[in-house]
């Protein structure tokens, strides 16, 4: 396959709290030594992109010496925490911003969804919005209407197309703008996190919609997300950008793998001293651990595979009998279910103690958890402690072995694998 996109040394720099350079002073003194052929003296200085640090620079790069091929009809999914440059290198693709220095080559048209309303004249209606976004694709007016009902459908707007676009919602806005994007047979689609306004629907229409593009019209797409099962889904391979720098780039599986281990987001692992730990006088949680199928610490599970929740904890009094029990939230923080251990009088000795709750292959769909572990005596009714969140964690599936043709996103929390039975009748 040939290389339709090609970056080439791309950097991009910014003033802080300024536009452009911040002053006249800069803008002449950069014109000065641009006429005397001699290097931008701003190039020299700079941080790297660094959001959660104060710096001593006035000047940081949001790209640094980016390096990257896409070959047709492969899907690039950039990953990486807020800020580290992917929505800035995604306008530089798309020609709305130019980079610092550094050279882009692309080969085909470039159709771009952005942010919500990249495109759309607010003025016009859903209508007239399609007709002008084709025209600057280059497309002619036949081209165009022959595409038309397609795009309407996928949008599901049909009602509100004679309507002007300022009127729609956020989630309707998304919907015609991508229904755009990807019906008016761009060579490249580059997609920002846009698709997260959209309900669950459209998210998996539209993830559809792309795989397709890929796969069966040859189209190359970019994709930044922040959501790793779509990304799954999705990507040929990952670039995965940190701070303004290309950490990596390689094999959908590994570097999400590696993403997601450097995440802070997420807490796979959590140890408390006796002197602090979460608790009372009758029982202290000392330790709480996420592990893989094979009882070792893990960063996430494998759907395919399941795990286990593990914690010690520690009984300081007799005269009670503690009972562990884990609570399910989802990333919203909506309950999900909760599970209580069926625990012998035996163990309510003084003592330390190991609770481990399997949670088994195919259970757990594809996204991110809450954990809570908490230790309770229930009759009389007492909670020692309750963690609410000891663990974030990923659940993340390996499509190449989903037990169906179906590559979108599966809707909801949990997917057992249940027992079916198909008789002809």
């Amino acid at each position: 396959m040939s290389i339709v996109i090609k970056v080439e040394n791309i950097s991009k720099q910014y003033r802080l709290g300024s536009v452009g350079t911040g002053s006249l002073a800069h803008d002449l003194n950069r014109t000065w030594q641009r006429l005397r052929g001699k290097e931008d003296p701003y190039l020299k200085i700079g941080e790297e992109n660094e959001r959660t640090k104060k710096g001593s620079s006035e000047y940081v790069w949001a790209l640094k010496d980016i390096n990257f091929e896409v070959k047709q009809g492969e899907v690039l999914g950039i990953i990486g925490r807020n800020g580290a440059g992917k929505s800035t290198l995604l306008k530089i693709l798309s020609r709305t911003t130019t980079p610092t220095t550094g050279s882009i080559k692309i080969k085909g048209r470039v159709a771009s969804l952005l942010e919500v309303g990249t495109g759309f004249h607010p003025e016009l209606s859903g209508r007239e919005n399609i007709f002008l976004n084709g025209a600057i694709l280059g497309m002619s007016r036949q081209e165009i209407k022959s595409k038309f009902d397609e795009i309407v459908d996928f949008a599901g707007v049909e009602r509100y197309i004679d309507t002007p676009v300022k009127r729609y919602s956020s989630g309707m806005y998304v919907r015609l703008a991508f229904g755009v994007a990807a019906h008016l047979e761009p060579e490249i689609l580059i997609v920002d996190e846009v698709l997260a306004v959209g309900d669950a629907e459209f998210q998996r229409k539209a993830l559809g919609k792309m795989k397709d593009v890929s796969s069966k019209e040859g189209r190359t797409v970019l994709f930044v997300s922040h959501n790793m099962t779509a990304m799954n889904t999705l990507c040929n391979k990952i670039l995965y950008l940190k701070n303004g720098y290309v950490n990596s780039i390689g094999e959908t599986g590994d570097i999400i793998n590696q993403y997601i281990k450097s995440s802070s987001d997420n807490l796979t692992k959590r140890k408390w001293d006796i002197s602090n730990s979460p608790g009372d006088e009758i029982v202290k949680l000392l330790e709480v651990t996420l592990l893989n199928e094979n009882s070792e610490p893990t960063q996430a599970m494998d759907f395919q595979k399941g795990g286990f929740i593990e914690y010690t904890y520690q009984i300081l009094q007799s005269g009670y009998h503690p009972v562990p029990n884990i609570h399910f939230f989802d990333q919203y923080g909506e309950y999900l279910f909760v599970s209580t251990a069926n625990q012998p009088n035996s163990y309510n000795k003084v003592g330390t103690y190991k609770a481990k709750a399997n949670i088994p292959p195919h259970f757990l769909n594809d996204g991110t958890y809450i954990v809570g572990v908490a230790i309770s005596t229930l009759l009389p009714m007492k909670v020692h402690f309750f963690e609410q969140a000891a663990l974030r964690f990923d659940v993340i599936e390996n499509m190449d072995t989903r037990n169906t043709d179906y590559r979108g996103v599966m809707p909801g929390p949990m997917r057992p694998l249940l027992d079916w039975l198909i008789d002809k009748i």
